[in-house]
């Protein structure tokens, strides 16, 4: 009961802070809270019990839910267009996920690597659906504390990377923006700009986690 309330009161913390400019931490720990609903979605579609189901889901009704709603949306959209890519991401990279270490390595080279050339919201999308295919990897090799460890690795990659970013833009509100446009081939544009070239990304990866010779 003491984990619900906290659960809780973290959530409605979360969302206040969409009422006025958030900070770096805000906008971290909103990534973090996106980042669980995400993969507790794509669990959830894959049919894997996740023994662990401890992540603070946004409050139905609120701006944060709005958001999380559209993000996985347009990941329904992302992974529609290369159903593939974000699949078995372990076995792409060939990469074991019995060590954190390795695990954490992985993502963050992936995570590189995809905002190599900029950042948009098309590439946040990836990163999350790649989050939560490594996600499903791990639950499914019965490594499911491995979850915990990829979305800590997501919110230090935001903290570094995007959280500059997110606040010229306002926060993860801006991301509602995205599906404004109701014409199917102009709304997915700029997920075949974010996913077209992301083979490449993980065969870069790939020689980049190689070991030494």
């Amino acid at each position: 009961m003491e984990v619900l309330r906290r659960s809780s009161v973290f959530a409605a913390e979360v969302m206040e802070v969409f009422d006025r400019s958030p900070t770096d931490k805000e906008l971290v720990s909103q990534a973090k809270a996106l980042c669980r609903d995400y993969i507790n979605s794509r669990l959830i579609r894959a049919g894997v019990s996740w023994s662990k189901p401890e992540y603070n889901a946004p409050v139905p009704g609120g701006k944060l839910a709005e958001v999380s709603t559209i993000l996985l949306r347009l990941g329904d959209e992302l992974e529609y267009i290369r159903p593939n890519v974000y699949r078995n991401i372990a076995r792409q990279l060939n990469i074991s996920l019995h060590s954190e270490t390795v695990v954490t390595d992985a993502f963050l080279a992936v995570a590189a690597q995809i905002f190599t050339a900029g950042i948009t919201w098309g590439k946040v999308v990836s990163l999350y659906a790649v989050a939560a295919g490594l996600a499903v990897d791990c639950v499914r090799h019965a490594q499911p504390a491995m979850v915990h460890t990829i979305v800590d690795c997501l919110g230090e990659f935001v903290r570094k990377t995007l959280v500059t970013w997110l606040k010229r833009r306002g926060g993860w509100a801006d991301i509602t923006k995205c599906v404004v446009n109701t014409d199917p081939s102009l709304r997915s544009h700029w997920l075949v700009a974010a996913v077209c070239s992301f083979g490449h990304f993980l065969k870069a990866v790939f020689f980049v986690l190689l070991p030494e010779r």
